[in-house]
């Protein structure tokens, strides 16, 4: 019997070859090269690759039989994702990887800061005694504030702790338990930023977060506090940062991550009090070994037809074929819960109803999980760390099913409650022959509108003409209304108005209507 062919295209550790085990013929190739590549792929039906391979639309058009890329590592900007999924290739990479990695740098490049250990190593080997001139601080006893309150900054906070400093978080999506745990209070940016003498960030790159660090907040920060950066870059402000240091408001920084990368020219490279290093998170031995064993094991669960953990995309794996158009649907369902909660609930019930509950539906429980964390970390969100997003963030789930449905053949409602005690939920279903998803339901507004790429939801207190003003503030914004539609509650005291757009709001025209028509405005874009 033929074996399945698994191609190497980069230099992977002995223990990812041993991880694949006996049951593949596994060849080698220089994946670099596109020559070498491209006739290489066509017999494979997987794929294992790091970050020089590209694997773009032109090389899966070539492998006629793939079934899965393997990314040993925790990005996808060589991988074209989408092109992979149209063909039917599944895309796994090992997003736990590097975490561990990643966090002792941040606490090594702290440490570096507080001690002046970069600028004295250069002096002493330039034949330099200047132990006076780099006399530094202790840890002991200081305030140390973790921006982003995810895993890696759980895993900063785990090791500083030794060091006897008292700890903060900023985080909105975090949960108070699960800080007080691990010996951190939870507080507001401004009071992390005016308490903390050091503070270490470890926050997504995303539009909300970028320029978070900016001139206003650097203004903010105790005077002689140190900054570390080992997350991504364009977070910090770097001109802000260069000119706080400038002025003496901060006392030096440790950066690991630049707004453009690579980068040999930094304001920040003037001043001996900054540590650079040229992104290093993920670059060592066991973080590139444990990448490769992980996506090994991803392959042998792919090409033996069950569900891979770490899935990026969803055409693979192991699920009934009536489940699987639901699995964007709950997915899409959970970016819009988080959106309208604007927190982690404590509680999620994944409440499904119908003819479907005859299958094994607990993949839309992770599908859920998967949605609700989507927008709130760049890091890839798969169905093997949305469960520790969960437990990580205090997210209890539920998954609940009901053979009855009554308005129509199969509805999922996701439902929540908040850590302040609020309930938001949003239900939704595929209808028809196409199997088109509809968001059918919203914090207890029944509707019926197709789920868009962009969409818009505004509460108000009900009354005549707010239709009418939301519309004109969204033409002179020159953003289109593809679809409406619009709800009351039972006692015709408040309304829901839900909106598909052409286009994503601007940040500054939803704050106009929020204030103009006095409503709770949300959108929800890039929905898939």
């Amino acid at each position: 019997m033929t074996k399945p062919v698994v191609l190497i295209a980069e230099e992977l550790s002995p223990a990812t070859i041993d991880a694949l085990g006996p049951d593949f013929e596994v060849r080698y190739c220089d994946g670099a090269n596109r020559e070498e590549l491209l006739p290489a792929l066509a017999d494979a039906e997987a794929v294992l690759i790091r970050s020089a391979t590209k694997m773009d639309a032109e090389a899966i058009a070539a492998a006629k039989k793939l079934k899965v890329i393997a990314r040993a590592g925790v990005g996808l900007d060589n991988v074209d994702t989408p092109a992979a999924t149209k063909a039917g290739v599944m895309v796994v990479n090992a997003p736990t990887s590097n975490i561990t990695s990643a966090a002792e740098l941040a606490v090594g490049l702290l440490l570096a800061c507080a001690r002046n250990i970069a600028p004295a190593n250069e002096a002493l080997k330039q034949g330099q005694w200047k132990r006076s001139k780099y006399g530094g601080v202790e840890l002991l006893d200081k305030t140390v504030g973790i921006i982003g309150f995810g895993r890696i900054g759980q895993l900063v906070a785990e090791r500083l702790k030794g060091f006897g400093v008292e700890l903060l978080a900023y985080d909105p999506y975090a949960s108070a338990q699960r800080a007080g745990q691990l010996g951190a209070q939870l507080v507001s940016l401004d009071e992390l930023l005016t308490q903390s003498d050091f503070i270490s960030v470890h926050l997504p790159k995303t539009p909300e977060t970028v320029g978070l660090l900016d001139a206003d907040a650097l203004a903010k920060v105790k005077p002689g506090v140190r900054i570390v950066n080992a997350a991504r870059g364009g977070i910090i402000d770097e001109e802000a940062l260069a000119d706080a240091i400038r002025e003496g408001r901060v006392a030096g920084a440790g950066l690991d991550v630049f707004a453009q990368e690579p980068t040999t020219s930094s304001p920040l490279f003037e001043f001996e009090s900054v540590v650079v290093t040229p992104h290093l998170g993920a670059s060592t031995d066991e973080a590139q070994e444990k990448a490769g064993v992980a996506v090994a094991r991803s392959v042998r669960l792919a090409l033996s037809g069950d569900l891979v953990p770490d899935a990026v995309n969803v055409d693979g794996g192991h699920v009934p074929e009536e489940v699987r158009p639901g699995i964007a649907l709950v997915e899409n369902l959970g970016r819009i819960f988080t959106a309208l909660a604007g927190a982690c609930p404590v509680q999620l019930d994944v409440d499904v109803k119908g003819e479907i509950t005859e299958h094994d539906v607990s993949i839309w429980k992770l599908s859920a999980l998967k949605g609700l964390f989507t927008d709130i970390t760049d890091d890839p969100v798969t169905y093997v760390n949305a469960p520790l997003m969960a437990a990580e963030r205090g997210v209890q789930v539920r998954l609940l099913t009901d053979p009855n449905a009554y308005d129509f053949r199969n509805v999922t409602e996701l439902r929540g409650t908040l850590a302040d005690g609020r309930i938001v939920s949003v239900a939704g279903t595929l209808t028809g022959p196409r199997m088109v998803p509809k968001v059918i339901g919203v914090n207890g507004f029944d509707l019926e509108i197709p789920l868009s790429r962009h969409m818009a939801f505004f509460t108000y207190e009900d009354r005549p003409g707010v239709i009418g003003q939301i519309g004109g503030l969204l033409g002179d914004a020159n953003v289109n209304i593809a679809s409406m539609q619009v709800a009351r509650n039972d006692e015709a005291t408040e309304a829901l108005v839900a909106l598909t757009l052409d286009s994503r709001i601007p940040d500054d025209v939803l704050a106009s209507i929020a204030e103009v028509v006095d409503t709770e405005a949300v959108q929800v874009a890039n929905l898939d």
